[in-house]
């Protein structure tokens, strides 16, 4: 080997040709840096974000709690206590059996939507366009029902959960007072 063979020295410049070959070719290339929240990356077709506990058409929940989806989880995310509805709460639990409790661990969700697909009740819903919003704490990645049943009322955003859009909120003001005039 050469004295500057040994040095390293035609290593050290053919490296340092190719940082600055990149360094200026980068300079000239587009932006690929999303400067959020101001800026949104466009979610894909197929996403799968944050979870919702559906309601039906008169305002009760659709979540009979019969497992499917806890059983079809591979992750092992959700959880759910089952009990039996009781005289006068017929406008609030679609059926007799309900879910007293039912949670997800969004730190263990993968967001594969198989709980969704294994609802018979379409009970579970995964928004297409929400993420679940970063914490500080674990505890708080534990979504309860107060998180994750949908508002009935379009003013009673959860600011801990479900987030309505104001156009949400405004189609769900015209839907409730729709009903209230049928029901007259």
């Amino acid at each position: 080997m050469t004295l500057a063979e040994r040095a390293y020295l035609p290593a050290i410049f053919q490296g340092l040709s190719i940082t600055m070959r990149h360094f200026f070719r980068a300079a000239t290339k587009k932006q690929v840096t999303v400067r959020y929240p101001e800026e949104k990356r466009p979610f894909s077709p197929i996403f799968r974000g944050l979870h919702v506990l559906k309601r039906d058409e008169v305002g009760r929940e659709r979540c009979t709690a019969c497992g499917l989806c806890a059983v079809a989880c591979p992750a092992e995310a959700i959880t759910m206590v089952a009990g039996e509805r009781k005289k006068g709460e017929e406008n609030l639990y679609r059926e007799e059996k309900y879910a007293v409790s039912y949670e997800v661990n969004m730190l263990r969700c993968i967001f594969c939507g198989l709980c969704e697909e294994a609802c018979p009740k379409a009970a579970v819903y995964l928004q297409p366009d929400k993420m679940a919003p970063p914490r500080f704490e674990r505890d708080e990645f534990i979504y309860g029902k107060d998180r994750l049943v949908e508002p009935v009322d379009p003013d009673a955003r959860s600011i801990r959960g479900i987030q309505l859009t104001p156009e949400q909120a405004e189609a769900l003001r015209q839907k409730t007072s729709q009903q209230a005039v049928a029901a007259r």
